[in-house]
């Protein structure tokens, strides 16, 4: 079971971890914050001082068209934010 899916590069992500020394991750749904910390620890080599965990539910839309009403929905997603000792970085633009 992979932990870590991928980290989330936006606009409020990147504020975030240059403010707030803070990382956003798409992490597996059924993963606890004890995991997740000890992942980006193993992955990153850093150490960790909060997991933030938010479950976000998919959205749903609906489309008329003209065979008729089209329905259908994005997945459901778990984000988490870690958030790292004073003085440690995480660099996600090195693995590209």
């Amino acid at each position: 079971m992979s932990i870590l899916i991928k980290p989330i590069i936006t606009e409020k992500a990147t504020m975030q971890s240059e403010v707030l020394n803070a990382y956003a991750f798409q992490v597996n749904k059924k993963a606890n914050k004890v995991e997740i910390k000890k992942a980006v620890e193993a992955a990153y080599g850093v150490s960790v001082e909060k997991v933030r965990t938010i479950n976000v539910r998919p959205d749903r839309k609906t489309k008329f068209t003209k065979t008729g009403v089209q329905h259908g929905k994005t997945n459901a997603v778990k984000k988490a934010i870690v958030q790292l000792a004073e003085g440690e970085t995480i660099d996600l633009y090195a693995n590209m």
